[in-house]
């Protein structure tokens, strides 16, 4: 599998990843800023999330992380994941989705 590939199929993973506290996924939301892969052995990849959290004490953070690893563990091609916790750029409403703002009732 290509990288562009792998790249569109952790995309749609992480799609799938819910925070509980808000009931929309994790990309709606804005919380994932970037995703890079590293090559590693035969068509394998090490991943890595760049993303922040909606508050810095979020009680949800162990939950999402672990629903991420979750997701990704099995797509084929992926042999480590790490994610990365940025706090700047700092999350905002804005930076939520059109699509999430919708179904949040923000537009």
């Amino acid at each position: 599998m290509n990288e562009d590939d792998l790249l569109a199929k952790i995309w749609d993973a992480l799609r799938t990843v819910e925070d509980p506290e808000i009931h929309l996924d994790i990309v709606s939301l804005g919380l994932v800023y970037n995703i890079s892969l590293k090559s590693c052995h035969l068509n394998t990849y090490s991943v890595t999330i760049e993303m922040t959290l909606t508050s810095p004490t979020c009680p949800m953070a162990p939950y999402i992380f672990k629903n991420i690893h979750d997701v990704l563990e099995i797509l084929e091609g992926i042999e480590h994941i790490a994610i990365e916790l940025v706090w700047n750029p700092p999350w905002s409403k804005d930076k939520i989705s059109e699509e999430g703002k919708m179904e949040l009732g923000l537009l």
